[in-house]
């Protein structure tokens, strides 16, 4: 509605410039007031049916990665002289959905992708590769030696190298945006320098660690008292435990797709299975014979994801863990790689898979009836 001309131009001038600002604050609100105040972020969400079977077509990783000759020592000085804080190595494969994930949701979003060029150059390693790498130490090997050398296991899997030349931090497998930029901020703001990952994220998430909510069930689970002692008496079975938190997003994917699945159940009930909440004062005896709680045990290994999942074997020996979304085809790998005792002969999960789990039946994807 055109203003009155009675009005002076100055005056109508600011008239104009109130209904504007008016007329912006109301779409803004109607914004704001059309998103739940609660909802989660979408780009934190990964879907139960998320399909983690070796990919048809090769994942790329992307053009701004270094363009290396993989001499780490030289990548590592050049990022220095750049004024980076230091060196990311990623150890993925070409048919990995775990990298694919990595690479589309964390790397693909803006923010991730300008933080992490803005602070470390990233070099890429093949865990199948034949190319030759020189470490820090000056020792050269071949791609998929260097991987094993280095217990890149399970791709992807990020190490991060400070000043001087030092590993300081690795993260394994896929992690959601959120937690994947506290990763990146950990490292770049040097925090590893006085407290753990867990803890840097407790910071930010212990509201949540409240006596709300519940832990998801399953009857594969042993009941409290948790006795897990193996120093003195050799177990029948391997142990796993499920380190997990209340109100836990990850933990009801967790239990909605893999936990839900027949084949992948059947294969756990082959196992002594303890469910722990990781804040929990709940009182444990640890395989290897230490009294201590959830709690503190979480701490001790340094955990700061849930659900984490670790594996023990019959004398209490720790197999491998799963700290990471996890889904049907590397679950159920993981489980027969520990119950066929694959770790004793090929050394790596990667190794087993490749020259005897290859062969496996492709794990069923249904759910239990």
């Amino acid at each position: 509605m055109p203003l009155p001309a009675v009005f002076p131009v100055t005056v109508r001038r600011r008239l104009r410039r109130r209904n504007a600002g008016a007329r912006l604050l109301g779409a803004w609100l109607l914004l704001v007031l059309a998103v739940p105040a609660s909802a989660p972020a979408a780009d934190d969400i990964m879907s139960p049916g998320f399909d983690d079977r070796p990919l048809q077509e090769p994942v790329e990783t992307p053009e701004w990665f270094k363009l290396s000759f993989l001499d780490l020592h030289d990548d590592l000085t050049e990022a220095l002289a750049a004024g980076k804080r230091g060196l990311l190595l990623y150890f993925g494969q070409k048919y990995c959905p775990y990298c694919k994930a990595l690479l589309e949701n964390d790397f693909g979003k803006q923010d991730i992708t300008a933080y992490t060029r803005h602070h470390f150059d990233v070099v890429a390693i093949d865990t199948r590769g034949n190319r030759l790498v020189t470490d820090m130490d000056g020792t050269i090997t071949a791609e998929a030696q260097f991987a094993v050398d280095q217990k890149a296991s399970l791709t992807p899997t990020l190490i991060f190298y400070d000043d001087s030349a030092r590993e300081v931090f690795r993260l394994v497998g896929y992690h959601p945006p959120y937690q994947f930029r506290a990763a990146l901020e950990y490292v770049a703001d040097r925090h590893y320098r006085t407290e753990t990952f867990r803890h840097y994220l407790a910071r930010a998430e212990g509201a949540l660690h409240l006596d709300e909510g519940t832990l998801n069930h399953r009857d594969f689970f042993s009941a409290p008292p948790h006795m897990l002692d193996r120093s003195h008496f050799r177990a029948q079975r391997p142990l796993v435990v499920f380190f997990e938190q209340r109100n836990c997003h990850a933990c009801d994917v967790l239990y909605a797709g893999p936990l839900s699945n027949a084949a992948t159940l059947r294969l756990l009930r082959r196992f002594d299975a303890v469910q722990l909440d990781m804040w929990s004062d709940e009182p444990v005896v640890t395989p290897a014979g230490r009294r201590t709680t959830a709690r503190a045990w979480a701490q001790r290994l340094g955990l700061y994801y849930a659900p984490t999942l670790i594996f023990y074997d019959e004398s209490g020996q720790e197999v491998m863990r799963l700290a990471s979304v996890v889904h049907f085809y590397r679950l159920q790998g993981v489980l027969r790689y520990v119950l066929s005792k694959g770790y004793r002969q090929y050394g790596s999960f990667q190794r087993w898979r490749r020259r005897a789990g290859a062969s496996a039946p492709a794990p069923a994807s249904g759910a239990d009836p």
